[in-house]
């Protein structure tokens, strides 16, 4: 028997800036690019529960969020705070995992497998686990219990926030069946939009298809997803001793070709790694690129430096030097993620 869980921090930089601001508290308040009155650029890295009643979403477009909450609370991130809250919290959940992935500043898996001896009693685990949490940290967590991984993340989204699901495997396709297909992890706009096509809207209508079909259309993907669909997920909770690298991407809300746009974004993920690699005494030669144009099409591009460093102005001129090709043609792009590895601690 597998236990994983998938421990979600809810709205997490909203949350880290209420706990440090409590004047904060109800409010609205969307953190990311500077709006200025409407007429912004960048995106929404996230939003509070109530900035989101106003139908403001991470990855929205900060001058949109603008229109939508004019009298929220526009915050630039404040990674050093974000950075410390979540070494804290990652590690308590990590001395309570046989094995411990974490899967973001805000999201982990932890396999339990050998410290419980059914569903019950790993319910009652996740609920002293976001008590701990709630009470050390003063944050609140959503957990997804299941025997794997994938059921674990739906699990954790489930009734957000401080929510806890139980998925049993027993359950995992009554449970799946009614929900959209948008909640299988992976599946973004355009996929939802190709199944559509097909007359398939939630996961029952997805696990209904011949896998064959599926796999005509998406290839690979297209029998990991009917996989997903009856439940089935059988990649394992990875352990990583170190860290090897440091990363932050956007998907845009609506595909952008917008060069200037998208060399905003690329320098605002930049000034984020370079605060994390500044807060964790890294220093990083190798710079990644990514992109994922319309049609889902990804490329990459790297750059390995003569020496390690952690200067801000050599990441950010070698970024737009990497991404400069990739803004020649007339392709939208819909994902950009920047990436910093050979990392190496600051002498």
């Amino acid at each position: 028997m597998r236990v994983i869980l998938h421990v979600d921090l809810d709205a997490f930089f909203p949350s880290v800036e209420v706990r440090e601001h409590p004047e904060l508290k109800d409010k609205p308040v969307i953190v990311g690019a500077d709006p200025k009155e409407g007429k912004g650029r960048g995106v929404v890295s996230s939003a509070s529960y109530e900035a989101r009643k106003f139908g403001i979403r991470s990855a929205m477009p900060i001058s949109r969020a603008w229109k939508l909450c004019p009298e929220g609370v526009y915050l630039r991130p404040h990674f050093d705070l974000y950075i410390p809250a979540s070494n804290s919290i990652m590690k308590i959940l990590r001395s309570h995992a046989d094995k411990f992935e974490q899967g973001g500043i805000d999201e982990a898996y932890l396999d339990i497998s050998n410290r419980v001896k059914d569903f019950d009693k790993a319910s009652e685990f996740a609920g002293k686990l976001m008590e701990e949490v709630l009470d050390k940290e003063k944050l609140t967590c959503s957990i997804g219990v299941a025997p794997n991984k994938m059921l674990a993340k739906i699990g954790s989204d489930y009734r957000k926030p401080y929510g806890l699901t139980v998925i049993r495997e027993e359950e995992a396709k009554e449970f799946l069946s009614p929900l959209k297909v948008r909640k299988i992890p992976g599946v973004g706009p355009k996929t939802e939009r190709r199944l559509k096509d097909l007359k398939i809207e939630t996961i029952g209508d997805l696990v209904a298809i011949n896998p064959e079909q599926l796999t005509r259309l998406f290839g690979v993907w297209g029998s990991r997803l009917h996989e997903y669909a009856s439940g089935i997920d059988y990649s394992e909770v990875r352990e990583e001793d170190e860290t090897k690298s440091i990363g932050r991407e956007v998907t845009f809300e609506k595909d952008v070709d917008d060069g200037g746009q998208i060399i905003g974004i690329l320098d605002e993920l930049a000034e984020e790694i370079h605060k994390e690699l500044i807060e964790n005494g890294f220093r990083f030669k190798t710079i990644t690129i990514k992109i994922r144009y319309e049609h889902f099409d990804t490329y990459t591009r790297a750059r390995s430096l003569s020496f390690p460093t952690n200067d801000l102005d050599i990441l950010r001129n070698n970024a737009r030097r990497l991404i400069d090709a990739f803004l020649r043609g007339n392709k939208k792009i819909r994902l950009i993620g920047l990436r910093v590895s050979t990392l190496m601690h600051k002498n």
